[in-house]
């Protein structure tokens, strides 16, 4: 099987949505993923999508075909490495015809996949189902980071860990793609100490106290606060940052401003009710991150396809002879 081909992008950095102002466009981020992270997640979506037996594939055979990768709806494509190795476990080649971070408009082919056609079209929903979803997130981030980057504010925007039990190491790495952070990853990444952990502690000093016995020096501690006199006295005990939740933009900059008088090195995140819609008006001086559950929860997938190429026909619309 050949190697990933390295193409030039032919794809515009800009687009008719007024958010879209830049791509943002890493060739090395799909270095932060593992290959037996990634081979593990392939084998695993294809078993789940054919645990027995391949009807359809009996029909088709095993004849050398050529598909495309078609961007039918305007957005950011994401997903690169997955489809990669997913068509890899196949025994089928990938070129790419765009560079992941670009914003695409419709119709456009992607990408090239050659293989076995049984093989193409096990993997032709697997890798659909994974970059309409990876595609729609780093679409709607990079549609946050442009309206922080347009406010001139210098801090951070970030997913959360609300994200689909299974499907996560996708969804954070297209976060990545789109401009925005991953916040943290999983429950070992951080400690965040919520309302729970404070009830059952009985204080947030407490709480501070215990997580630091056990994270040491070498992890941060964030804690979930709902007013000033809370996030004063987690920054007292020692932690490193504290997220002010469910504020209104009017009180957090209000807040915000005490704490880093007081506190010069604390970090403050800003988390809760925030949406595209109202971003604009937390991207203020004395915030460092803003959070948002959105990004991995209620995003719209962006519509893909993929198509067998048939001679003499356009993929991109099969009605066209060639």
């Amino acid at each position: 099987m050949s190697e990933r081909k390295k193409v030039r992008s032919t794809t515009s950095s800009t687009s008719s949505d007024d958010f879209i102002l830049s791509r943002v466009h890493n060739p090395h981020l799909r270095h932060i993923l593992t290959p037996t992270s990634l081979r593990h997640l392939a084998r695993e979506w294809l078993r789940e999508d054919t645990p027995g037996f391949d009807y359809a594939g009996f029909v088709v055979g095993e004849k050398e075909e050529t598909a495309v990768l078609l961007m039918k709806e305007a957005g950011v494509f994401a997903g690169c490495p997955f489809v990669d190795a997913i068509f890899r476990e196949l025994e089928c080649s990938v070129e790419w015809h765009i560079e992941e971070g670009d914003y695409v408009e419709p119709i456009k082919t992607i990408a090239t996949i050659t293989g076995k056609i049984r093989h193409l079209l096990l993997g032709e929903r697997v890798a659909l189902n994974c970059i309409t979803r990876a595609s729609g997130i780093a679409t709607a981030a990079r549609r946050m980071a442009d309206i922080a980057k347009t406010s001139g504010w210098k801090g951070e925007v970030a997913g959360t860990r609300k994200t689909t039990p299974g499907f996560r190491l996708v969804e954070k790495y297209a976060l990545l793609v789109g401009g925005v952070s991953t916040h943290r990853y999983d429950l070992s990444s951080m400690i965040m100490l919520k309302d729970n952990h404070i009830w059952t502690a009985g204080s947030i000093k407490q709480a501070v106290k215990d997580a630091r016995v056990v994270g040491g020096f070498s992890t941060k501690i964030e804690v979930e606060c709902r007013s000033l006199e809370e996030a004063v006295e987690a920054a007292e005990a020692g932690c490193e940052i504290v997220m002010l939740d469910n504020f209104s933009p009017e009180s957090v900059g209000k807040v915000a401003k005490e704490l880093k008088s007081q506190f010069p090195p604390l970090i403050v995140e800003v988390s809760g009710g925030i949406t595209e819609e109202n971003l604009a008006r937390y991207c203020i001086e004395n915030v460092d991150v803003i959070s948002l559950g959105k990004l991995t929860q209620g995003y719209k997938t962006i519509d893909l396809s993929m198509k067998i190429k048939k001679t003499g026909k356009d993929p991109t619309n099969p009605t066209v002879n060639l």
